[in-house]
């Protein structure tokens, strides 16, 4: 609903009602052409000048793997998605694992290059100065640590300076890492960063610093089927906070369990033992003995009615038994709709998403177009959208003059807003069909990072009766994840993976926020995207109440036309000389989406932004919300847009009633529409001002 929102166009309009089915809205993707089909991956990289972040952690780079139930793990094992661990169980699956006090089974380090030995690594590579440089850092943070000085030692950086060559960058990474495990480093802009590595820091508080310092020199050679084993240890509660903290640091990486082994006095005792996941659906490519491996790529047409995109990928993926991350896309669709939509699979192939096509026709989805891609999609990588719509039950507005004539007024309208076109709100879907609570209040309490509150508005019931709601009442009125976890339909999958991560961590501060860690990213963002696409809803409003269609001193536009609306070089100020000679239109005013990234108007659309931030004590929001991996850099988007190449008919609800001037005020009549639409732009809303009524 937007109640007190603008319009752009002057005529009446009229009534009507849609979605009384998801045969009356269906949606087409406008598929971008397939200029990269046939490419390699590599090319296709090249082509896209997409680039891969260069960094040092571990962490930026683990292979990913369909969680299971925690619910279904014991207390010590690893919650994130390690198998069953079971004390004293001989093996392990994938090969036998015996392990022994003291020895962990990588095989040794790997071998740097040739020249890359220690200090001579380094020395080689940064020059002597420098070397003694990095070793005096590296020294002076150890000093800090040792003598708990936390101050600024989890602040401190070091520079290597520029280091334009990507291979010495990667030389440098390896060495420093093999020098110095407590460090970690970074490039920005070709610049390498050194600092300290905080994980290695919490894990020196849980083991020996030896152990520690092994540990970290196994993740970093990442040696495949090698494994690693801490030193015996008899205390169960101590094993089983080793356990979390490896989960929570590197859960996605590594698995652990705990084996009976015999220690230096030759008496039983227990280890924990880590080792890498196993990559899955990887494809060899022999060269040379040489093996690479290179992910799988499926693209498909999905279909679906009665579902949300998100809702969608997540039963795929847990019937294929991958991560809904691995799922790529280019845009949002209807729930109450029949879409049709563009999508990649990552690590599936062809064959095997063929498999569960009627798996899926039970659960409102269908398949088509299978066929093997050379990479995955973007979000917005789309020309747009095409709408079928029937709005049925058509009538004159209660004000409206009911003798006029309503084929007149319906035509008047379509021409309109085909001509001078919509604002372009984003629709009511984007906030959720709650009436309690909506998605956006959600994002905003995510975005004050009070991660208690985010979850009691997720769980917020609306005022019916239904297993869903009945499951959300009694977790808010008990807060027993478990027993609401019991309570909730199979196809609740986002709730169900936030009631079983606050069931295992807690409804507390970190418990919520390890719960919303435990929804996919694009889940996560979804709801803080809601709250700016409804900052930009009001400062659209207020921006054409005040200025109306006239381009002023302070506005931002587009000076050419470009889709890059994330560029700020692309954005620019209107000056008053230019206000006055009128060089703007207002289909090239744009509005900043909030965002890290972005400057705002500089008249008062912009003052009226930084106090509704301030109202939402949103003013130092730096949009980062860390703890979640949330990284909102904002855009723009034009006030107004066009619709395309519109057709329409009218037709009779009643057989045998033909479509005559005399019967339209008379008879039920249906609209049936036809249009295209630009990426991220809504049916709804521009319904909205071809009738001049809130749908």
């Amino acid at each position: 609903m937007l109640p007190s929102f603008s319009y752009v166009t002057h005529h009446v309009g009229f009534c009507g009602t849609i979605k009384n089915s998801p045969s009356d809205f269906v949606v087409t993707e406008i598929e971008v052409p397939e200029q990269l089909q046939g490419v390699t991956r590599a090319e296709a990289l090249q082509r896209t000048g997409e680039v891969l972040l260069e960094h040092s952690s571990p962490c930026l780079q683990q292979p990913r793997k369909l969680r299971v139930d925690p619910l279904a793990l014991p207390a010590e094992a690893c919650p994130a998605g390690a198998s069953r661990p079971a004390e004293g169980d001989p093996s392990w699956a994938g090969g036998g694992c015996s392990a022994s006090p003291n020895k962990n089974h990588h095989e040794g380090e790997p071998d740097l290059k040739p020249g890359l030995k220690e200090n001579n690594a380094l020395d080689s590579l940064l020059g002597k100065s420098m070397s003694d440089l990095l070793n005096k850092f590296a020294c002076d943070l150890k000093d800090a640590w040792d003598l708990e000085s936390t101050a600024d030692s989890s602040t401190r950086e070091f520079s290597l300076g520029p280091i334009p060559d990507k291979k010495t960058r990667a030389d440098l990474h390896s060495a420093v890492r093999q020098k110095f495990p407590f460090l970690v480093t970074a490039t920005k802009d070709s610049e390498m960063i050194v600092k300290g590595n905080a994980d290695y820091r919490e894990l020196c508080q849980l083991v020996t610093e030896k152990e520690t310092s092994d540990f970290f020199k196994f993740l970093d050679a990442k040696l495949e089927n090698s494994t690693f084993s801490f030193e015996p240890d008899g205390n169960k509660e101590h094993r089983k906070i080793v356990h979390h903290f490896i989960s929570r640091k590197f859960g996605k990486l590594l698995e652990t369990k705990s084996f009976t082994v015999t220690d230096v006095n030759d008496q039983p005792n227990m280890s924990i033992v880590v080792r890498f996941r196993e990559k899955r659906w990887s494809r060899k490519r022999s060269a040379g003995g040489f093996q690479e491996k290179q992910d799988v790529y499926t693209a498909f047409t999905l279909q679906k009615e009665n579902l949300e995109t998100l809702e969608a990928i997540s039963l795929l993926a847990a019937e294929l038994g991958v991560l809904p991350s691995d799922f790529s896309y280019t845009g949002i669709k209807d729930k109450k709709a029949i879409s049709y939509q563009p999508m990649v699979v990552k690590k599936v192939t062809p064959e095997r998403l063929k498999e569960i096509g009627s798996k899926m026709e039970n659960k409102g989805m269908r398949i088509h177009n299978i066929r093997l891609a050379c990479q995955h999609l973007k979000l917005g990588q789309l020309k747009g959208n095409h709408f079928d719509i029937v709005v049925r039950d058509l009538k004159h507005h209660s004000h409206d003059d009911s003798s006029a004539d309503l084929k007149k007024r319906i035509s008047e309208a379509i021409e309109n807003v085909e001509t001078k076109g919509f604002v372009n709100y984003y629709g009511p879907q984007r906030f959720g069909q709650g009436q309690n609570v909506q998605t956006d209040q959600i994002g905003l309490a995510l975005l004050n990072e009070k991660m208690v509150k985010a979850v009691k508005l997720f769980f917020t019931p609306e005022d019916t009766d239904d297993p869903v709601n009945d499951a959300k009442r009694y977790f808010l009125q008990t807060e027993d994840a478990k027993g609401a976890l019991g309570m909730l339909p199979e196809f609740k999958v986002r709730e169900k993976m936030l009631l079983r991560a606050l069931h295992r961590y807690g409804v507390n501060h970190e418990g919520c926020t390890k719960g919303w860690l435990n929804i996919p990213h694009s889940m996560r963002i979804f709801y803080v995207h809601a709250y700016c696409s409804k900052i930009w809803n009001e400062a659209a409003s207020y921006r054409l109440q005040i200025y109306g269609s006239k381009v002023v001193e302070g506005d931002l536009v587009f000076s050419e036309h470009d889709e890059s609306f994330f560029l700020n070089d692309k954005v620019h100020v209107v000056t008053a000389p230019e206000e006055s000679a009128n060089k703007y239109s207002i289909n090239q005013v744009v509005l900043p989406m909030v965002g890290h990234s972005i400057k705002y108007p500089s008249n008062k659309v912009g003052q009226w932004y930084h106090e509704r931030l301030s109202k939402d004590e949103l003013q130092m929001c730096k949009f980062r919300v860390s703890p979640l991996q949330l990284n909102i850099p904002g855009c723009y988007r034009p006030i107004l847009k066009n619709i395309q190449n519109v057709s329409y008919f009218l037709q009779s609800n009643e057989e045998g009633i033909g479509i005559e001037d005399n019967y339209l005020n008379e008879s039920k009549v249906s609209l049936h529409i036809s249009f295209d639409l630009d990426p991220s732009c809504y049916a709804t809303v521009c319904l909205r001002e071809v009738m001049k009524c809130d749908l």
